[in-house]
């Protein structure tokens, strides 16, 4: 494939479709605000923080096993691949996958235009000989990849971070299904997931004590704000995480300090003292409900890397066919 530079892909949602899932979640029994509006610029450059800090033990371990594993990965795609990555490419993960596969293209895929754009540029620079297709897109939908990429090459997607846990069992199903069909036959994808582990661990995982997390959480209101003409004041809610066990999951919500109305797209919300907005739920796995799950999409699990503790595992799928 000749070089192409960096090429911009925008299919964002537009801001009625918004507009309509904010308000349905604010106006449920149980607020929730979908935990993708965490990721302006200023949410990404956040969690970027996040996974610098000493409690958060999932980056350090992902990038460990790449480390690791990265050449063993690349025995197995092989070089001038398409590779794909549910993300935007802005750590030292996706820099290990692209020096050991050398793809002959990489389509970072995100949410947040500036953060996508900046990240990718950042790689434009430092690896001469790649060809970049930045696709701002909600992957939590389906996403219609550029004509010239359909038949390029071997494709492997990467979903890193265990990102896939912010999805319930039922969007994380529905999520591997569409990855399947992005994938031509005999395609891959790598998947980071965190595994199942004690309370303690997950407490100061998510509830840091330099409170970026809190900032990360409250960041979505921020977003909204701008977004969408609100008004809330983040000073009036406070980070709070639940451990739940019953659903393999940690939660995170957001507490409002004081009986409050808020306004945002031409609507009023209504929150008392102490009620909570869910934003984000993190959902860990055991090993062989993930494998069944991918299985029931299409997928064969053909590799397994974990760590020596098992906090964290990268799992590669093939495409059957």
């Amino acid at each position: 494939m000749e070089r192409q530079a960096l090429q911009i892909f925008d299919d964002l949602p537009a801001p009625a479709d918004i507009r309509s899932e904010v308000l349905a979640g604010l106006n449920s029994s149980q607020k929730t605000l979908p935990a993708k509006y965490f990721y302006d610029e200023r949410g990404s450059r956040l969690f970027e923080e996040i996974t610098h800090l000493p409690e958060y033990y999932l980056t350090r371990t992902e990038i460990g096993l790449l480390r690791e594993y990265a050449d063993e990965i690349a025995e197995i795609i092989g070089r001038g691949s398409v590779l794909l990555e549910y993300g935007s490419g802005a750590s030292i993960k996706i820099r290990l996958l692209l020096e050991a596969l050398r793809p002959q293209c990489y389509v970072p895929m995100d949410i947040s235009r500036e953060f996508l754009i900046a990240s990718a540029s950042r790689l434009l620079d430092d690896y001469e000989w790649l060809n970049i297709y930045a696709a701002c897109v909600d992957y939590s939908q389906d996403i219609a990849l550029p004509d010239q990429l359909l038949n390029a090459g071997t494709k492997m997607a990467f979903f890193p971070g265990s990102s896939m846990g912010n999805f319930t069992p039922e969007q994380a199903s529905d999520f591997l299904c569409r990855v399947r069909s992005t994938l031509d036959d005999g395609g891959y994808f790598l998947l980071g997931v965190d595994l199942l582990k004690d309370e303690s661990i997950l407490q100061a995982a998510y509830d840091d004590s330099q409170g970026v997390t809190a900032a990360f959480n409250k960041n979505v209101l921020r977003h909204l704000n701008r977004t969408l003409g609100g008004q809330f004041n983040e000073d009036r809610f406070e980070h709070k995480i639940v451990v739940n066990h019953l659903l393999s999951r940690v939660e995170m919500h957001l507490v409002s300090s004081i009986d409050q109305m808020v306004n945002i797209a031409g609507n009023t919300i209504a929150l008392r003292s102490g009620e909570t907005i869910h934003t984000e739920n993190s959902y860990k796995y055991r090993l062989e409900h993930l494998i069944d799950m991918a299985g029931s999409c299409g997928f064969e699990c053909t590799n397994i890397w974990t760590d020596s503790n098992e906090y964290y595992a990268l799992i590669m799928l093939k495409c059957g066919s």
